[in-house]
């Protein structure tokens, strides 16, 4: 089985073939971590009802919580209106950084000036 065509027909991939997904926790609204997906990945996560995954370092795929035990349950899928990016809404058991961090946003936060509405 493959990624219907319909929705492969939308995705705008990188050079790479590879779809950003910005993942995040389904009912509280936070941003976990931002993952890449390829065809395949896709229509595994669409079809298994787990996040799957291409990791750009290994080469290879590999569904969250595999290893590490801290799951990521597919709750919803959208794509952005350009059709190049990816947003994954699960329900995250445990971390969702690599770190052990809940997000892998929890790390750095950069100075910014604060901007306000005129």
């Amino acid at each position: 089985m493959s990624l219907d065509p319909a929705i492969a027909d939308r995705l705008k991939r990188t050079d790479d073939g590879l779809v950003p997904a910005v993942v995040q926790q389904h009912d509280t609204g936070e941003v976990l971590m931002l993952g890449w997906m390829d065809d395949e990945a896709l229509h595994r996560t669409l079809t298994t009802g787990r996040a799957t995954y291409w990791s750009r370092s290994r080469q290879e795929y590999w569904v969250k919580g595999d290893t590490s035990g801290h799951l990521q349950w597919v709750r919803e899928v959208r794509l952005d209106c350009d059709g190049d990016t990816l947003l994954v809404k699960v329900d995250q058991v445990g971390a969702a950084c690599h770190t052990g961090d809940r997000t892998c946003f929890d790390a750095v936060r950069l100075d910014a000036v604060v901007g306000t509405p005129a």
